[in-house]
């Protein structure tokens, strides 16, 4: 037990890719005895609960279907701030009469940040992806504000912050710079790593699952090698891409192959399903990586930093938002091959996995940044950090 116990706010936003990231640090501060409140959507209450966290219900505006979010990135941050405005009313309804001692926050939970300053309190970010490092303003904001539709966008983003109540009114430092985060990713999966203030920025690494959280699965036991294929929770409406992914690794030699097609995709779209082939719209991905030797993966950053962990060589095939600077990134590491959806034929999933698998270096390296990653704490620090900020 904590010597003091703490009321801990989680305010995050309901896309699942930001949600799981972070939850193990919300069981573990449960089970530290403090009491742990956490602000979403009810239509994620599921994933949260078990945590033993208190659902606070704050109805989002965010797209609930994982493909159809837009590909154009100031309509997406819109969406995000569209629903900050929408939510803090209801978050000071619920905490105005119960304020937290420390509040945590998504990156994308903006109401959160303008609640925490209106009342004074202590705030600390978890950031699923990576963050800002000292030059991110001329590399890559700067020619995000070029965009069309961007100007408004910062206007109406003023506005909302001159009537929030925040204490921070200016938008690049509100939305990029927090004062203090958690960055749940490798240090390895960061961009410009060295450019990154480390007064500011704690990189602890992934936070997974552990024992029979993660679920199981059985390696068969005439599998000489197994490879993953997963374009995560998102995305995954690509019968094409599977297709071509059969023809590869199909009747492979020596080879079990699991592939995960999501809920979008049926199976007869596949046609003829090899013998070492087993597909799933859903499976463990971390139990299986475990037991793997390579991973055909969209690069998103939760599965980036499940590769990482497990030390499996991938071949990245990325499909949106951050994940084609996450699968160069992988491939600077020295442990990826980068293929896109337009050139991810039979020839070269196959020539990639076989070209892989067979180089000592690459070994070498996965061995090499898995202990790195390990070495950056998880969850236990995570809730050490956050102990300490209460």
């Amino acid at each position: 037990m904590p010597k003091r116990p703490a009321h801990i706010a989680m305010i995050g936003v309901s896309a699942v890719s930001h949600i799981l990231p972070g939850l193990e640090i919300i069981r573990e501060l449960t089970v530290r005895g403090h009491r742990v409140t956490y602000a979403n959507d009810p239509s994620v209450a599921d994933l949260i609960t078990p945590t033993g966290a208190e659902v606070v219900p704050c109805r989002s505006t965010l797209p609930t279907d994982d493909n159809i979010w837009p590909d154009d990135p100031i309509a997406a941050m819109s969406l995000f701030l569209d629903n900050a405005v929408q939510a803090l009313p209801q978050l000071r309804a619920a905490y105005d009469q119960d304020p937290a001692d420390l509040y945590l926050y998504d990156i994308g939970a903006y109401a959160a940040r303008a609640l925490a300053e209106s009342q004074q309190r202590p705030l600390l970010q978890l950031s699923p992806t990576y963050v800002a490092w000292s030059d991110y303003d001329n590399d890559m904001a700067a020619q995000l504000w070029q965009l069309p539709g961007a100007d408004v966008y910062r206007n109406r983003f003023s506005h909302w912050l001159a009537e929030s109540g925040a204490t921070t009114t200016d938008v690049d430092e509100f939305s990029g710079r927090p004062a203090r985060a958690l960055a749940l990713i490798a240090r390895a999966m960061q961009p410009h790593a060295e450019q990154v203030d480390n007064q500011a920025v704690t990189f602890v690494g992934p936070c997974l699952r552990t024992g029979a959280e993660r679920g199981t699965w059985t390696r068969p036991s005439d599998a000489g090698k197994v490879l993953l294929i997963s374009l995560g929770s998102s995305y995954t409406r690509q019968p094409e891409f599977y297709r071509q992914c059969l023809a590869a690794y199909g009747d492979l030699p020596g080879w079990h192959v699991v592939l995960q097609i999501g809920k979008h995709t049926d199976p007869q779209e596949l046609g003829r399903i090899p013998a070492n082939v087993e597909v799933h719209s859903w499976v463990p991905q971390l139990a299986i990586l475990e037991q793997a030797d390579a991973f055909v993966t969209h690069a998103g950053m939760g599965s980036s930093g499940e590769g990482l962990l497990t030390g499996v060589p991938m071949i990245a095939v990325p499909q949106g938002a951050e994940q084609f600077i996450n699968a160069d990134q992988l491939v600077s590491l020295g442990i990826a091959r980068r293929i896109d959806t337009a050139d991810a034929d039979a020839i070269s999933l196959r020539t990639a996995l076989l070209e892989l698998t067979a180089d000592p270096e690459v070994a070498h390296r996965c061995a090499t940044l898995r202990a790195e990653t390990l070495a950056q704490g998880g969850t236990e620090r995570a809730a050490d950090l956050i102990e300490a900020m209460v």
